[in-house]
């Protein structure tokens, strides 16, 4: 990845970028927390996207494990 001309050496890989607009972020954990905000807002801010979807697949039901993100 470069950011401002500098090439960064380290493994920023988001889980799935659609039509260069949206980010969206698997998980599967007992509960998302704020790292997890973390990781999507970074890759929203890297990235220059300002809509994501974090996605936590380990719930009963699935809509209670989705959260829109928007930067």
């Amino acid at each position: 990845m470069i950011y401002e001309e500098v090439k960064l050496e380290i493994g920023y890989r988001l889980d799935i970028l659609i039509e260069n607009k949206v980010i969206v972020e698997v998980k599967s954990v007992e509960v998302l927390n704020e790292v997890h905000l973390a990781q999507i807002l970074t890759y929203m801010k890297l990235s220059g996207c300002r809509v994501g979807l974090l996605i936590n697949f380990n719930v009963k039901y699935l809509k209670d494990g989705m959260r829109r993100v928007v930067y």
